[in-house]
């Protein structure tokens, strides 16, 4: 068990940096201080009083990256309660499936995002962010609830709410205090239960490491509903008085490109598709030119062209930071080659949803190319499923402070995810070196990641459209950062109704749209391959897999 307890790092935290900035909404250009977040994460508290929340309640939160959805995060969890934070590109129907799945007492959401979810379904009570106006509840309940709050506040903090009023539930290490959804499809949903120690292991060791000190900035652009950047751009940061600036809505290269130029972080933290566009559409271009190609053939032309390209890069990305962290997938062998090269200070971590996530890490001063980290000294412990665990492949296993209590509601597939005895399952191939140095070589499960790292499951993605017609079977793999469909048509079917391959062709691309509007934008499939013959089989008569996956490594 880690000594520091979660939840007093943040009222610690905010009583320390209580006149520092904490958060920035980019989109907005507003900014609250860390007494000002105090603040209001006691008012949601008396709100949790007033409807009747208990410790260890669920509480869902669905929206993207903003100032409120931060402060209901925290509200929850130091109240006693347990957040449900959903990704806001799920599916609407995987967001209803994990309310219920959940035992959500309450919800805040986004209101466009609830426009799109089937209201008969949702009972609880369910406020708007960032207003926190309630939009579903009983009549009872909605009539003047904030003034309620606001004159409850008032009494409670006669004298004005301070540093000496922020006390926050004794919640040991040990409790469940989020359920992080890996998936929200019926018959595949699985919350991880993370527990306060989970992340007090992440969040302990980043800061051993000094990543960000007091008064520093980070861009939080990563979704901070998964654990990736929940950890590092949210939790720790804000265990740490750093000044977070959130980008929440209307993503794109340029604006991301706009905020690191205007914030200038000191960290940042991303998945690879970021470096990965910068090196296809920023460098490539530059080094392919033959006279380019030509001038690095000599090594000292070539170091001062190396200096002149990092030095653009660095600056494109605001100058002022350390590091740059990469995780949630495997960055491109091209790309990593290149920016190790010129000296470009990266590196790239190890980790997983059910570890809150961290596994493995090294500093970019460290990192070796194509290694993902060393096995987090004193927090985590891993070993490969190999008799030559250096050299010959096996599955990575770990064990340590910040593996998983479990699936919620899923005894069988927590069973399933550990040993006999005890190390968890992480599904990955890989081997490790004598200074506990990760490789990954490939992967178990049949998950793959989207490009800003979702999980993508393919099952959920073959059961609906081996449901639609003339599809006897389908596998879904991932083929250039696109998801195809390798579909065995039904061709008795299309014989008995007499249906010509141009036919059928039609036919399938319908099916396709028809999928894809039930799927997340990450989940959708590019394009559907035919093919003649049937899927080779194991003797249970389950396809052959690994047999027609092309890209799966994390």
């Amino acid at each position: 068990m880690i000594e520091t307890n979660f939840i007093k790092l943040y009222e610690s935290s905010f009583k320390e940096n209580w006149d520092l900035n904490a958060l920035t909404d980019l989109n907005e250009s507003t900014s609250i201080t860390y007494g000002e977040f105090a603040k209001e994460v006691a008012h949601l508290h008396i709100l949790f009083e007033h409807m009747g929340i208990n410790k260890k309640d669920k509480i869902a939160l669905i929206g993207r990256n903003h100032t409120k959805w931060a402060s209901v995060f925290i509200a929850t969890i130091t109240y006693g309660a347990v957040i449900v934070p959903i990704l806001h590109d799920f599916h609407p129907d995987s967001m209803e499936n994990i309310i219920l799945h959940s035992d959500a007492k309450l919800i805040f959401i986004e209101k466009e995002i609830w426009k799109g979810l089937k209201k008969e379904k949702i009972t609880q009570p369910v406020f708007e962010i960032p207003s926190c106006d309630m939009i579903r509840g009983k009549t009872t309940e909605n009539s003047n609830l904030q003034t309620k709050v606001d004159e409850q506040f008032s009494f409670k903090y006669s004298n004005g709410f301070q540093p000496s009023d922020i006390k926050y539930a004794r919640i040991r290490n040990d409790s469940v205090v989020c359920l992080n959804y890996t998936s929200g499809t019926t018959g595949f949903s699985k919350a991880v239960m993370l527990t306060a120690n989970n992340y007090a292991g992440n969040i302990v060791f980043a800061q051993r490491l000094n990543l960000l000190f007091r008064g520093e900035k980070i861009v939080a652009f990563l979704p901070m509903a998964h654990a990736y950047g929940c950890a590092f751009d949210f939790l720790y940061a804000l265990s740490a008085g750093v000044h977070i600036h959130l980008l929440g809505k209307n993503l794109t290269s340029q604006s991301l490109l706009d905020a690191f130029k205007n914030v200038q972080p000191n960290l940042i933290i991303t998945v690879p598709l970021i470096l990965e566009k910068i090196y296809q559409k920023k460098i490539q271009p530059i080094i392919n030119k033959p006279i380019i190609h030509s001038l690095l053939q000599t090594p000292i032309l070539k170091r001062i062209i190396y200096n002149k390209i990092r030095k653009t890069l660095v600056s494109a990305l605001g100058g002022n930071f350390r590091e740059i962290i990469v995780g949630g997938a495997a960055l491109s062998k091209e790309a990593e080659d290149f920016l190790y090269k010129i000296k470009f200070p990266f590196t790239v971590g190890y980790g997983m949803t059910e570890c809150a996530p961290l596994i493995s890490y090294d500093n970019h001063q460290d990192f070796i190319p194509t290694s993902c980290g060393t096995v987090l000294e004193g927090i985590m412990q891993a070993r490969i499923d190999s008799p030559y665990p250096d050299r010959d492949a096996g599955e990575i296993q770990v064990k340590g402070e910040n593996v998983m209590k479990g699936y919620y509601k899923n005894p069988q597939a927590t069973a399933a995810a550990f040993t006999d005895d005890g190390w968890l399952k992480t599904g990955d191939l890989g081997i490790m070196d004598h200074n506990n140095r990760l490789y990954i070589r490939g992967r178990i499960k049949t998950m793959l990641l989207g490009p800003n790292g979702q999980n993508i499951y393919p099952e959920e993605i073959e059961e609906r459209l081996n449901n639609m017609p003339y599809v006897n079977e389908s596998l879904i793999i991932k083929r250039k950062n696109r998801l195809v469909a390798l579909v065995y048509p039904d061709f008795h079917e299309m014989e008995a109704t007499d249906v010509s391959m141009n036919e059928l062709e039609d036919i399938m691309n319908n099916n396709r749209l028809e999928v894809n509007t039930k799927l997340a934008m990450y989940e959708k499939i590019g394009y559907i391959e035919l093919r003649k013959e049937e899927f080779e089989k194991t003797p249970k008569k389950s396809i052959k897999r690994f047999l027609y996956v092309e890209e799966n490594i994390k």
